[in-house]
């Protein structure tokens, strides 16, 4: 299974007054390099969490139907089944009703009955879900926890900006894996 972003978030979980607050920076001159610091933090929490911080859209690509009828969505929290298709033999996509799918928000999960459902011909991704998934529009719809992970990885790499020596291992700061530890989704 699969995962392919379509529509990135349209604002950052920490804004830049917020990231220059924390850092203590009163010039202008260092904006672009801290955006792009709190830009990077929360992608860099996304993939250890397994979550979309902010509302995305993405695309889960599948080979065929799980024969418990129970798809776990990741990245998490799942808001909604936007479509779903799946493509038959010669390659051609046919949509699937997405009333066929229960959204079970709080397990980030898609339920169906499988044997309900066309299966697809083609043996490679023959099923496309787009998906909807993040906490919400909004900073405030973030838990706070992750925003402060945010920040505190930002102040992190704001302080240490040189390059990893070959052969090191870069590891997050205690204080951020212990605040996004409770956020991690665990594959099995």
């Amino acid at each position: 299974m699969g995962s392919i972003l379509l529509t990135a978030p349209a604002v950052e979980p920490v804004s830049l007054d917020e990231a220059k607050a924390f850092l203590r920076v009163e010039h202008n001159d260092d904006d672009e390099v801290i955006f792009a610091l709190c830009a990077g933090s929360r992608i860099h929490i996304e993939a250890q969490t397994r979550r979309a911080l902010i509302t995305q859209s993405w695309r889960i690509t599948a080979d065929g139907w799980r024969p418990d009828g129970r798809l776990r969505v990741t990245p998490a929290p799942l808001q909604e089944l936007d479509a779903a298709r799946i493509y038959d033999a010669e390659g051609v996509a046919h949509e699937v009703d997405t009333q066929a799918f229960v959204t079970d928000r709080a397990s980030s999960t898609l339920v169906f009955a499988p044997w309900a459902l066309p299966q697809p011909g083609r043996l490679a991704a023959g099923i496309e879900l787009d998906v909807t998934v993040g906490y919400g529009d909004a900073a405030i719809d973030v838990p706070e926890a992750l925003r402060q992970a945010i920040r505190l990885l930002a102040a992190h790499w704001h302080e240490n900006r040189g390059l990893a020596a070959v052969g090191t291992v870069t590891v997050l700061p205690s204080t951020v894996a212990a605040l996004i530890a409770p956020y991690r989704v665990l594959s099995l």
